[in-house]
């Protein structure tokens, strides 16, 4: 039977140990996961249910591989020669967030013992249940605002805005650079108006963001929710025009805002 996102369905709640966590995958020469080229950790579990997400594999907590630091480490280590000049470590998902305890774990090692350029991937929903210091090893945020109407967030993610944009606020007091990630999918986060309040917001939030990524949707995950016997909504939604991609981009940039 094909199931539907959107209908009540239990959800495992975050992972809280620090000597282990659940890997998903790895990516060892990550090129669009921030600056430079990047070994991508994509941590299971995530409490988002995304209309357009390419990865709903992750979804579920326990879908990874048991993986404790040391081991994390093990994987990165044959890669840190080349990733300190050409780029460095993204923690990405599903959402990292989800198991913030361990992976919070994992980053200190990795900038005691590495000295990486550490970039986390998150919607930012859960941390308001982290201290400021879980931060301190994280050089750069991206940060992924999939829509500024809290309706329609809603709509889109099965999950509530607000979170998002009080994280958002948040990296302004920690002073971390951040970049914004924002998917444009027609007929869902296309409407010039939302994307000019979303540029609003964006811009309000000052010199913490270094560049805003406008990014296309694509139906390259749409084969994995077939595999999963999951309803698919967007079959028929098209990638956007480079036309309109542009067009997005330019309302950002006539806020000021550095996009890509």
């Amino acid at each position: 039977m094909t199931t539907s996102i959107h209908t009540p369905h239990p959800v495992a709640g975050v992972h809280r140990a620090a000597d282990h966590g659940f890997l998903h995958s790895v990516e060892t020469g990550g090129a669009v996961d921030g600056p430079g080229m990047r070994f991508v950790f994509f941590m299971a579990g995530c409490l988002f249910r995304c209309l357009y997400c390419h990865n709903p594999d992750t979804w579920k907590l326990h879908n990874g591989r048991r993986v404790d630091v040391d081991a994390m480490l093990s994987e990165l280590k044959p890669y840190v020669g080349f990733l300190k000049f050409a780029g460095g470590v993204t923690f990405s998902g599903g959402e990292p967030l989800m198991q913030a305890t361990f992976v919070g774990r994992v980053m200190e090692r990795i900038k005691a013992d590495l000295d990486l350029h550490i970039a986390l991937d998150t919607q930012g929903f859960l941390h308001a249940s982290l201290d400021d210091a879980w931060f301190d090893p994280v050089d750069l945020v991206l940060l992924d605002i999939k829509h500024i109407d809290p309706v329609r967030y809603e709509r889109l993610t099965a999950q509530p805005l607000q979170p998002t944009l009080d994280f958002a606020e948040r990296l302004v007091q920690l002073g971390k650079p951040t970049w914004i990630r924002y998917v444009l999918v027609p007929g869902l986060t296309d409407d010039a108006d939302d994307v000019a309040k979303m540029a609003d917001f964006v811009s309000g939030l000052g010199k913490i963001v270094e560049r805003v990524e406008v990014l296309p949707f694509h139906q390259m995950g749409a084969s994995k929710w077939s595999e999963l016997n999951m309803s698919y909504e967007l079959t028929d939604t098209p990638t956007p025009t480079n036309e309109d991609t542009e067009a997005a981009r330019d309302i950002f940039r006539s806020r000021g805002l550095f996009t890509a």
